[in-house]
């Protein structure tokens, strides 16, 4: 464990920061048996690392974004059959009909969400390591911890340090010994970890005893902190060549990221659907600010952001070749597969209606909703309504409600029914 824990995340985050931290530190060993001793370097090589551990959940996601557009159409009808009805009558029909659209693809909703409430958590952690270097690689750690402590020594420190501190945007809340007049070691590291070449050169006109230990340490921070010799990843890009480049780079790598994921998950457009529009004028917003955010974030960050979206984009690459291979049918076949074997599991009958389900084409339902006539026979509509007969004979009671023959409300009702009875015989 490194001494300056305290420079590390801490929190929810804190052990995902620490493992990742791990690798990092680890990535940074290796490198330096081939003499090389660049954070620049271990940033692109960590971030390739950690999101390829992340692929397969990607793949997940994706899968289900294909579904999604082959759902999307059924899904879309019911919402438009359904338009500005509140009563609770409708909403409760609205919900069976679309759940129904689930069960026939094998679907959960939940599944786009799951990969992507996992994968936060590692990105928000992942940020949290990368702007905090200093806390979790030992070889650097050791130069901040000479000058740390030669401060200490020094003493008459703490009002020189708060200086530095606000002049780097340090939040110095947490730092509760400062009542007393002093500073640990730690919250000292994460004052310097924000220093740049130009402030290293201010802290030795400010401690002149120590000019020797902050010049010999410093460099070497320096030096690793160091991009081809021209930038230094802690300092802002500003609007000189070549830092002017990254948040270009930046916000053109994003874009070209987003378009290919939406090239590889076409949606059709929907005009009545507000948050569709909301989420294209985000895909196009957002490549703009992250360029306008890396201005304002050191160089390293805007390093990570450029190799994230490198790789997501030979990623989305080699996904696209995979999915490609992936018949959607078969897909669904699989889906409502392993649906009925978790309801099997969970002492449900699974029953033979899903498997029928899943045959039915998307635009049966569509043409449905817009003719309001029975499909010809060998149909879901037909299939329902055949089922729904017997199940009623069978059981000498007749529906509260009656649907229209046909119409998806008397195939979402029948669902129902099968499963209220399966619940009673258990």
């Amino acid at each position: 464990m490194l001494e300056a824990v305290l420079t590390q995340s801490g929190g929810i985050l804190g052990p995902i920061a620490f493992i990742l931290g791990r690798i990092l530190n680890g990535i940074y060993v290796f490198l330096g048996l081939f003499g090389i001793h660049n954070v620049a370097l271990v940033i692109v090589l960590f971030t390739f690392i950690v999101r390829g551990l992340m692929t397969p959940l990607t793949i997940k996601q994706q899968k289900f974004s294909k579904l999604s557009a082959k759902m999307n159409p059924e899904l879309t009808a019911i919402t438009a059959k359904y338009k500005g009805k509140k009563d609770e009558a409708s909403m409760r029909k609205q919900q069976a009909e679309t759940q129904a659209v689930y069960m026939k693809y094998g679907a959960n909703p939940t599944s786009g969400c799951l990969p992507l409430l996992i994968q936060l958590p590692i990105m928000f952690a992942l940020y949290q390591v990368i702007y905090h270097i200093p806390a979790y690689v030992t070889e650097i750690n050791v130069w901040y911890k000479h000058i740390g402590e030669a401060i200490i020594s020094n003493g008459n420190y703490l009002d020189i340090m708060k200086e530095f501190a606000k002049a780097g945007q340090v939040s110095t809340v947490k730092f509760t010994e400062m009542a007393n007049g002093n500073l640990t070691l730690n919250h000292i590291i994460d004052i310097l970890a924000k220093f740049t070449p130009d402030n290293w050169n201010e802290l030795v006109s400010k401690f002149p005893p120590l000019a020797d230990i902050i010049k010999t340490n410093s460099t070497h921070i320096i030096d690793v902190n160091s991009l081809f010799n021209t930038i230094n990843i802690l300092d802002k890009p500003g609007l000189k060549f070549p830092g002017v480049i990254i948040p270009f780079l930046a916000a053109g790598f994003q874009f070209i990221q987003t378009k290919q994921m939406m090239a590889a998950n076409p949606t059709p457009v929907d005009k009545d659907n507000p948050m569709a529009a909301s989420m294209g004028m985000m895909n196009n917003v957002m490549p703009i600010m992250s360029g306008v955010f890396c201005f304002m974030f050191p160089v390293g960050i805007g390093i990570y952001w450029i190799a994230g979206s490198l790789f997501a984009i030979g990623q989305q690459f080699v996904i696209n070749r995979i999915l490609s291979k992936i018949d959607i049918d078969d897909m669904i076949k699989k889906n409502v597969e392993k649906a009925n074997k978790k309801k099997a599991k969970l002492g449900l009958d699974p029953n033979a209606t899903l498997e029928d389900l899943a045959k039915t084409q998307t635009k049966s339902i569509t043409s449905r909703l817009q003719t309001q006539v029975p499909e010809n026979s060998g149909s879901t509509s037909d299939y329902a309504n055949s089922v729904k007969k017997n199940y009623v004979d069978s059981n000498s009671g007749k529906s509260d409600t009656t649907y229209k023959p046909g119409s998806i409300s008397a195939n979402a009702n029948l669902l129902k029914s099968r499963n209220k009875d399966n619940k009673g015989d258990k």
